[in-house]
């Protein structure tokens, strides 16, 4: 590994890691994120995202503190010489973490590898149920469909000058169209959850389909426990990805991933929160759709691929019209998906 230049000496020099090799690490959409290699230890290095708060840096650390002392292996944040939890720097935020040795994936490829990722996240979220915690930097109206629907709208309104928008604007219609069929949400209690449950911010065993902890913690937050569960649901059933628009919603994933988590779950999640999650994972493949479609518009909040996608707007209206695809696949499928559920819990 050659040392990246994008790094900033200052922040090594904060860490005492001047002499460290550093390299990118990982595809993440929202922060910078590089491998440090000094001697024989390894951490993650971050850029955090403006959209984060550096506050949100002291909600992860009480965390994952509660995790360690449960037994939950996660990352750890490690503190600046001078004791601090992230380094400001030209209007950046930058933190250092514990580096743990697994493996992502983009997509799950075994009903073993649904099942594992499904205990796992139970096992998270059973783990964090008993914290008394107040968070810095609360993640209000991350899930507010009406809100982000109201968005694309708006964004409709105003970015009539992009040269995508007839392609945007057709699509839009269809997403807004379908959002128009949603059912409505049933009240569920408020859950410590992660927040980002994709299958990427989960680690696997390198040699085996074992889940073993969850990465990413920058969306840690109260909120109904089905919509973290339609999150995860949406990203691990779609095989294809987000990128594919040839893609559909693999009830087979579902029923191993469904199965994983009931096991560990069915004891203290209520009837109400099992019954919803698959109008949850509808609602979440909606909303995503809405959020990349005006994002193919305000080109500004999703990271994007320039070696597959000529321009942002590109990328994300592919996005847009595979989470799309994906929710129709559910829709029609919704009455296997229930009974899965159902006979699981």
């Amino acid at each position: 590994m050659i040392r990246d230049t994008t790094v900033p000496d200052a922040i090594l020099a904060a860490y005492g890691l001047q002499e460290a090799r550093t390299g990118s690490l990982g595809k993440g959409l929202i922060n910078g994120t590089w491998l440090i290699e000094a001697g024989d230890e390894r951490f993650v290095l971050q850029c955090v995202n403006p959209i984060f708060p550096a506050e949100v840096n002291l909600d992860i650390d009480i965390v994952t503190r509660h995790l360690e002392a449960v037994g939950f292996i996660t990352c750890r944040i490690v503190p600046s010489a001078t004791g601090e939890l992230w380094v400001p720097i030209n209007g950046q935020t930058w933190r250092l973490l514990t580096f743990i040795d697994g493996v992502s994936h983009d997509s799950l490829t075994s009903p073993q590898q649904a099942e594992s990722a499904g205990r796992l996240l139970a096992g998270f979220h059973h783990a964090v149920d008993n914290l008394e915690h107040e968070f810095t930097s609360p993640r209000l109206g991350i899930h507010d469909t009406a809100k982000h629907l109201a968005f694309l709208r708006e964004t409709l309104r105003l970015r009539f000058a992009h040269p995508c928008y007839a392609d945007v604007a057709r699509l839009a219609d269809r997403i807004l169209a379908t959002a128009d069929g949603l059912s409505p949400y049933p009240k569920t209690p408020d859950r410590i959850v992660h927040g980002d449950p994709k299958i990427n911010n989960l680690l696997f065993t390198h040699d085996t389909d074992v889940a073993f902890s969850l990465v990413d913690l920058d969306t840690l937050a109260r909120m109904p426990l089905p919509l973290e569960l339609g999150d995860a649901m949406r990203s691990w059933c779609n095989p294809a990805g987000e990128d594919d628009q040839v893609s559909e919603f693999c009830a087979q994933l579902f029923e191993h991933s469904i199965r994983g988590y009931a096991d560990e779950a069915r004891d203290w999640i209520t009837p109400a929160e099992s019954a919803a999650i698959v109008s949850a994972t509808e609602i979440i493949l909606i909303e995503l759709a809405a959020r990349f479609c005006a994002d193919a518009l305000n080109e500004c909040y999703f990271g994007w691929n320039p070696d597959k996608f000529a321009t942002r707007s590109e990328h994300n209206q592919e996005r847009a019209a595979s989470q799309l695809h994906v929710v129709e696949s559910l829709v029609a499928q919704r009455q296997n998906l229930e009974a899965i559920v159902a006979a699981a819990f």
